[in-house]
């Protein structure tokens, strides 16, 4: 059990009051006094909480969010699906970016703490898992599975690799890329294994390259293009690293679709602006920021879920950038 502040004031023989005010450092307290309920604090290692509004009661109407990145494309559209329908709910959400940092986690765990949020929602490869259970609240993962008890909210991936298989063999493809995100993300090796059991069925096989999702090196994507001159078709796991596969084939003199299909992921906005426009697996991003807070309150009403892990179903966009 975590110690509460009438630990505190138990251990120091003081009124909870008086530990209050020595907290929030409003009111007269003697000096002795002060520091004694400071030292009983930091024995106990009792972690005020700075929004609650009884000594009891989880009411402070805030949800945890925590991110690896902030970006206008995938979390950028997670956050506003997760605010828009915390707002309809009465809800606010505090959100952090971790960078993937494990040092970050820590450190926004207890600033959770602190704030006495109700529910956490987890939008990242977390890595300090086995800390999670520590904050005694519910918590619900987005686009990743932590642990097979936590509840998730995910795509189907996997139809989305198929998808993109079936719309590039549609095109003829032979020769293909896919240019793919880390391979220890379960969205990566799902839409991975989507995508090469098609192939199978068709004898195809693919070259596979990691890189980044968000920060794609432009100049490597040139030099592995460069060095498979015999490409003709491409699955790239963001739309972020279809736009910049796009410009490098243009750089390079290819053609999309005429030498090179094209086929991105996640459906965001400008890729309906870019010449050729660029064939897309729809993910339903925003609804999964909904749907993610929708599950978290049932949660924590103790309702049970009708599914531990959701699936959202895919679908493609056809553009341009295919033949």
């Amino acid at each position: 059990m975590k110690p509460t502040i009438r630990d505190v004031a138990k251990k120091a023989n003081v009124s909870v009051s008086t530990v209050s005010r020595v907290i929030n450092q409003k009111g007269y307290v003697h000096e002795e006094t002060k520091d004694l309920v400071n030292k009983t604090i930091e024995e106990l290692g009792f972690i005020p909480n700075q929004l609650a509004r009884s000594l009891t009661s989880r009411s402070s109407r805030i949800i945890g969010v925590i991110v690896p990145h902030i970006g206008p494309s995938f979390y950028g559209d997670l956050l506003e699906g997760i605010e828009s329908q915390a707002s309809a709910y009465g809800y606010k959400i505090m959100f952090c970016h971790t960078q993937d940092d494990p040092v970050r986690e820590l450190e926004y765990l207890k600033f959770f703490e602190q704030y006495n949020i109700e529910g956490l929602i987890i939008a990242s490869n977390f890595s300090n898992r086995d800390k999670l259970a520590d904050l005694e609240i519910p918590l619900i993962t987005v686009d990743h599975i932590l642990d097979e008890n936590i509840p998730s909210i995910t795509s189907d991936n996997v139809k989305g690799g198929g998808l993109a298989a079936q719309r590039l063999i549609k095109g003829g493809a032979k020769h293909i890329l896919v240019f793919r995100g880390p391979s220890f993300l379960l969205t990566t090796m799902e839409r991975t294994i989507g995508f090469l059991t098609e192939l199978k069925k068709h004898k195809l096989y693919a070259d596979i390259f990691d890189l980044d999702l968000i920060s794609p090196d432009a100049g490597l994507i040139e030099e592995i293009l460069t060095n498979n001159p015999q490409v003709d078709s491409i699955f790239a796991f963001s739309d972020t690293l279809a736009l910049v596969i796009l410009n490098t084939l243009k750089k390079l003199g290819r053609r999309v679709p005429e030498d090179v299909q094209l086929i991105g992921y996640d459906n965001t906005p400008f890729c309906e602006w870019t010449t050729p426009s660029i064939t897309t697996i729809h993910q339903s991003i925003n609804f999964m920021g909904k749907q993610s807070f929708i599950n978290l309150t049932r949660l924590i009403r103790d309702v049970e879920l009708e599914a531990l892990h959701d699936i959202i179903d895919v679908h493609l966009v056809e553009r341009d950038s295919t033949k």
